[in-house]
C-alpha cells in the first residue's frame, strides 16, 4: 500500500520575521533566528502560538514574553527592551500579548496598539514600572478585547468616557499604576460582560460611579487604596454574584456600614478597613454565611461585637476589628468559629475574661492578637499554652474570691461570727445555771 503525508502549510513569511523582530526587541541578547530557524509554527519559543483558521493556514495567535517560571518559561526579557508597536502590523490574527517584567528600567512610552492590533482580545502589561505615559486613545481600536490589564506600571491618566465604548471586556485590572482623577458615573453602563474589576492603589478621587452596581456578571470588585469619598453606593446591593469586595483605604464619609450588606448574600471576602465609616457592627450576618474572609480594621467602630457574627459566619477563616473603640466582651459564640486561622481585636476597649479555650489559642497561635485592650484579661492557664503568641502581655484574671463566711480558720486562729458566738454564751450560761439549781 502506498502512503502519503500531508505537511501543513508554512507560517507565512511576514509573520515569521515579525515574531523575529519583537523578540530581538525584547532580547537582543538571543540569537533568535539560528535558535529557531524553521517554521515557528512547527519549532518556536514558549509562549509564541500559532492556529489554524479557515483558510488552512497558519497564524500567529498568542506572544507572552518575561520568564513567568519553569512552567511557563517565555522568552526572558532584559534591562533594555523595546517595544515598537508597528512590528504587530503583519500578525492580523493576534489574540493575545503577555509581558512579565520586561519594561524595568529603560522608560518605554504606552504604545499605540489601536492601528495595528484590532484583532487583540488580552493585552496583558504585569510588573513593568518603567512603562509610562497615558492609554488615551491608544487602545480605541481594540473593541475586541476581554482581558485588559495594567498592573505594577507607571501608566497615569484618567478613565475617560471612552473606556464605555469596550463592551466586550470581561475583566478589566488597573491596579498600582497612577491612574488619577474622578471616574464618569456612566463609564460602566454597558460594560454587561465585566466580571473582575480592580482598580487598587491608584490616585482615583471623587465619588464610586454607580453605574458599577448594573455589572450583573460582576464576582470581583477592588477600589481599595485610592481617595474615593462619599457615600458607598446602594446600588452595588444589585450584585448578586459578588463574591469579593474590597473598599478599603479610602475616603469614605461617617455614614456607618452600609446595612445593604445584607442583601449581598454571595460574598466570601468583604474589606473596609480605613474608611471612618463610623457607628456599630450591624446586625447583618444571618444571611452572608458564606463569607471566608472580613476586614474591619480602623473603621471608627464603636458598641458589642455581635454574637451572630460567631453564630452565622461558620465559614469565616480571617477576621480584623482591631484599632476601632469597640467595648464590652469578646462573644464566646466566636470560639465556635471552626475555620478561623486568624483573629485580630487588638487596640480596642474590649474588657473582661478572654473565652478560648487552650486547644482554640493554640491553633490560632501568633495570629489571635488581643493587645491593646487595657481591661482585657487572660487566665494563667492560656498564658502557659504553647504557640499562644502575645497573650502573654495581657494582665492575668484575679481568681474568684471564696465568701470568708465558708472558712472557720484563718491563719490557725478560730474564727466565729457574733451569732455563733451568742449561742457558746447562751448554752454556758443555761449550763452553770443547771449546776446551781442542782
Amino acid at each position: 500500500m502506498s502512503s502519503f503525508v500531508i505537511s501543513q502549510p508554512p507560517l507565512n513569511s511576514a509573520e515569521q520575521e515579525s515574531v523575529y523582530r519583537v523578540l530581538e526587541s525584547i532580547n537582543s541578547d538571543y540569537p533568535w533566528r539560528s535558535l529557531f530557524p524553521d517554521d515557528l509554527c512547527i519549532s518556536a519559543p514558549h509562549g509564541v502560538v500559532c492556529d489554524y483558521f479557515t483558510d488552512t493556514e497558519p497564524h500567529i495567535i498568542e506572544l507572552s514574553f518575561g520568564y513567568v517560571s519553569d512552567y511557563s518559561p517565555n522568552p526572558p526579557c532584559n534591562s533594555n527592551s523595546t517595544l515598537d508597536p508597528t512590528l504587530f502590523s503583519p500578525l492580523s490574527h493576534l489574540r493575545k500579548l503577555f509581558f512579565y517584567k520586561c519594561f524595568t528600567e529603560t522608560n518605554i512610552p504606552f504604545p499605540d496598539f489601536s492601528p495595528n492590533v484590532s484583532s487583540l482580545q488580552e493585552l496583558v502589561f504585569i510588573e513593568n514600572p518603567a512603562l509610562f505615559g497615558s492609554i488615551e486613545g491608544k487602545i480605541r481600536n481594540l473593541k475586541s478585547l476581554r482581558r485588559l490589564v495594567l498592573t505594577g506600571t507607571s501608566v497615569s491618566g484618567v478613565i475617560s468616557n471612552g473606556f464605555g465604548e469596550f463592551v466586550n471586556l470581561e475583566q478589566l485590572t488597573l491596579s498600582r499604576n497612577k491612574f488619577k482623577g474622578e471616574i464618569s458615573m456612566t463609564v460602566f453602563d454597558e460594560m454587561k460582560r465585566l466580571k473582575v474589576l480592580d482598580l487598587s492603589e491608584n490616585e482615583f478621587q471623587g465619588n464610586v460611579p454607580e453605574s458599577i452596581g448594573s455589572l450583573s456578571e460582576l464576582l470581583k470588585l477592588d477600589l481599595s487604596y485610592n481617595g474615593f469619598s462619599g457615600g458607598i453606593p446602594e446600588k452595588f446591593k444589585e450584585l448578586k454574584n459578588l463574591e469579593f469586595l474590597d473598599l478599603s483605604y479610602n475616603r469614605f464619609g461617617n455614614f456607618g456600614m452600609p446595612l445593604f450588606l445584607a442583601e449581598m448574600t454571595g460574598l466570601k471576602e468583604l474589606y473596609l478597613s480605613g474608611n471612618f465609616l463610623g457607628g456599630q457592627i450591624p446586625e447583618i450576618w444571618e444571611n452572608l454565611g458564606g463569607i471566608k474572609g472580613i476586614g474591619m480594621s480602623k473603621m471608627g467602630l464603636v458598641g458589642n461585637i455581635p454574637k451572630s457574627m460567631g453564630v452565622h459566619l461558620r465559614s469565616l477563616c480571617y477576621l480584623r476589628l482591631d484599632n476601632n473603640m469597640l467595648q464590652g466582651v469578646v462573644p464566646q459564640e466566636l470560639s465556635s468559629l471552626d475555620f478561623v486561622s486568624e483573629l485580630n481585636l487588638e487596640n480596642n476597649s474590649l474588657s473582661g475574661r478572654i473565652p478560648f479555650s487552650a486547644g482554640f489559642v493554640y491553633k490560632l497561635g501568633g495570629k489571635l492578637k488581643l493587645e491593646g485592650n487595657l481591661d482585657l484579661c487572660v487566665d494563667e492557664g492560656l498564658k502557659s499554652v504553647k504557640a499562644s503568641g502575645n497573650l502573654g502581655q495581657l494582665k492575668a484574671c484575679r481568681q474568684p474570691d471564696i465568701p470568708k463566711t465558708a472558712l472557720f480558720y484563718e491563719n490557725s486562729c478560730p474564727i466565729l461570727s457574733l451569732h455563733a458566738s451568742s449561742l457558746v454564751f447562751m448554752f454556758v450560761g443555761h449550763l452553770v445555771s443547771w449546776f446551781l439549781n442542782f
